[in-house]
């Protein structure tokens, strides 16, 4: 099985895909990873995601996890579904030995240094920061991160084309989440795959 360093460094953005209705989930799964995005973070907003999830895992190439997980029994369901990683908007004890207990990539959501250090006391140092723009941007993070060398992050929140290759300088990031590459609505494959195209090449040379 994938670390959760190893997944975060497949391609420079993972998807935060809404699912909305259970007939997008496949073709809009085989646009993103036509477009080189392979990691797919299904949020469990929505009643259909963890039908999505299964439904995405089909699609060769595809990674698919669940993201929004928040307690043990969303964990459990998320597991059920096939879900091959987990991310969480925050951190707590219960969920964290949960994730760490069903062996399975966890990204944990962060956004201050507490967060990280209960993190740490996990023997956990791959994070989400969420939300990114909202916590205060990358100058927050670079802040967070000088004390915390161990430590990689996926900022999630806030992120677009327009700042996403900023982010990505930053060494501490390995990559970031954003829904720009999926947006709402039934997907129009072509537009997907040339967004995943754009965002696969946000890597930093």
């Amino acid at each position: 099985m994938s670390t959760i360093d190893d997944l975060m460094r497949v391609a420079p953005v993972i998807p935060v895909i809404v699912i909305y209705e259970l007939d997008h989930a496949v073709p809009l799964a085989e646009a993103l990873v036509a477009g080189g995005l392979r990691v797919l973070e299904v949020t469990l907003r929505t009643p259909v995601a963890l039908d999505a999830i299964t439904a995405m895992k089909q699609v060769p190439g595809a990674i698919v996890g669940a993201g929004t997980v928040t307690n043990p029994r969303e964990l459990d369901a998320a597991l059920a579904a096939g879900s091959e990683f987990i991310v969480s908007p925050g951190l707590t004890e219960p969920l964290g030995k949960a994730a760490i207990a069903s062996g399975m990539p966890f990204l944990p959501g962060i956004a201050n240094a507490g967060d990280i250090m209960r993190g740490l006391d996990l023997d956990l140092n791959r994070f989400k920061f969420f939300p990114a723009m909202a916590a205060g941007g990358l100058p927050a993070l670079k802040a967070l991160a000088a004390p915390f060398g161990q430590c990689r992050f996926c900022p999630t929140g806030g992120i677009g084309p327009d700042n996403a290759a900023e982010w990505l300088a930053f060494d501490p990031v390995l990559c970031v989440g954003g829904s720009w590459v999926s947006p709402k609505g039934a997907p129009d494959k072509a537009a997907i795959e040339a967004l995943a195209r754009d965002a696969v090449a946000l890597a930093p040379r």
